[in-house]
């Protein structure tokens, strides 16, 4: 299907922005999508009174609007798998003290769409994330690892590997052999692989299909994370995680042939 062409700039234009470049000029914005200062303006010009656009009144910069927002808390919020894990992520928080992170799978990444602080503290939205990496993530490798073999294949096929930190995996053998572990324990580590100093576990959450829906991590320190009470916490965190599969629908053992399927 053919795509409508001011409608297709007009999200290329919104696709700019990020954490890294929040903020851009006329001149920025034309140079990247490639595209005439008089086109920009036309098509800037309605994204700001759509709200989808915000523009700095000093600088004469454009941000995201908060259109944008609204519409994330909209699609957060009526998200199934959010709905039904907001009670076991907060208890697991509670119960460990440590930062609990839920994601989904989204084009070779993981999206964070929910995220349980322990106590409340002074912390920006998203400071890690949405958007991470599936190889070098406790919760990308816990879905990777329940993938049949040719998802997996497709995905290391596509996938440039970056070192983030000395210890980010960006060997292919390695991480497949990694994903094996994981497989076996039920459980995905991350040491220090995406952040210096932060270690996370994940584990898959199963959707009534037998498919994984998404993962459940606990994220902290890695002296505590990756300490004597790393076992509990594994623990914890799979109980959980089978808690909300159960509340998506997933049964196991009861006429769930997709998790037969499963490689082991």
């Amino acid at each position: 299907m053919m795509a409508i062409q001011s409608v297709d700039r007009a999200l290329q234009i919104l696709n700019l922005f990020s954490h890294r470049v929040p903020v851009l000029g006329v001149t920025e914005i034309s140079r990247a999508v490639g595209l005439s200062k008089g086109t920009v303006h036309g098509l800037i010009r309605t994204l700001l009174q759509q709200g989808f656009l915000q523009q700095d009144s000093a600088t004469r910069k454009y941000r995201l609007g908060l259109k944008i927002y609204e519409l994330g808390i909209i699609w957060a919020g009526t998200l199934e798998i959010n709905q039904k894990s907001a009670g076991p992520m907060n208890q697991l928080a509670k119960e460990t003290l440590l930062e609990c992170r839920l994601a989904i799978w989204d084009g070779d990444s993981m999206v964070i769409t929910s995220t349980v602080h322990p106590r409340a503290r002074a912390v920006l939205p998203h400071q890690f994330g949405p958007r991470v990496h599936a190889y070098c993530s406790a919760i990308g490798k816990a879905v990777l690892a329940f993938m049949d073999d040719a998802q997996v294949e497709r995905y290391l096929k596509r996938t440039q590997f970056t070192a983030f930190t000395p210890n980010t995996v960006t060997d292919r053998q390695q991480l497949l052999e990694d994903l094996v572990q994981t497989r076996q324990r039920g459980y995905a580590f991350d040491r220090e692989e995406a952040v210096q100093g932060l270690s996370c576990i994940g584990a898959p959450i199963y959707q009534r299909s037998g498919q994984v829906a998404g993962a459940l991590s606990v994220s902290g320190g890695t002296q505590r994370v990756m300490g004597d009470k790393m076992e509990g916490f594994a623990l914890a965190l799979m109980n959980t995680a089978a808690e909300i599969s159960r509340y998506m629908g997933y049964f196991p053992g009861y006429g769930d042939t997709a998790a037969a399927d499963r490689p082991r």
